[in-house]
């Protein structure tokens, strides 16, 4: 089965990661979809966010990155998948994405979600932690894979 894993990734955190790790060995073909929001004001562009998710996902030949706009269950049904994937930290994650999921049913019914529960040490993870963080000077290596940390406290490190 093909699913998509939408979401801004700015930038991609560990958690993730993990999830799109966790997803490649469970689905045929996952698709991480930078789907862009006007609504956010996100501080990499969708192509430094692509090449970054990239670098991070080389060593998994059924992961592909994509950029997408519109309504995230059209985009999903358009690149042929059958599934959304999507990513559970607390409670208040469970709450919203069972909104989505469930108006995604009343679009397309033949497209599925699917979450997965983030591990404990990711539970509290968020890109804008991971900014914040960097943006004064911490160490974000728990937080942002070794392959683009360089790049993510060069773009916010406050000099």
């Amino acid at each position: 089965m093909k699913v998509m894993y939408p979401g801004t990734f700015d930038p991609i955190t560990v958690g993730h990661l993990d999830v799109i790790t966790r997803a490649a060995g469970c689905f045929d073909e996952v698709i991480v979809a930078i789907m862009k929001n006007p609504k956010k004001n996100c501080t990499f562009t969708e192509s430094e966010r692509k090449e970054m998710i990239e670098k991070c996902i080389r060593n998994y030949p059924n992961v592909k990155v994509v950029v997408g706009e519109g309504l995230t269950v059209n985009y999903t049904k358009k690149l042929g998948c059958k599934g959304l994937l999507r990513g559970i930290r607390a409670v208040a994650d469970y709450e919203y994405e069972l909104a989505q999921a469930t108006g995604n049913m009343q679009l397309d019914s033949e497209i599925e979600t699917f979450f997965l529960v983030a591990k404990p040490e990711y539970s509290f993870l968020s890109s804008s932690i991971a900014k914040e963080v960097a943006s004064f000077n911490g160490d974000i290596s728990k937080f942002i894979p070794e392959e683009i940390a360089k790049s993510v406290i060069e773009r916010l490190t406050r000099k």
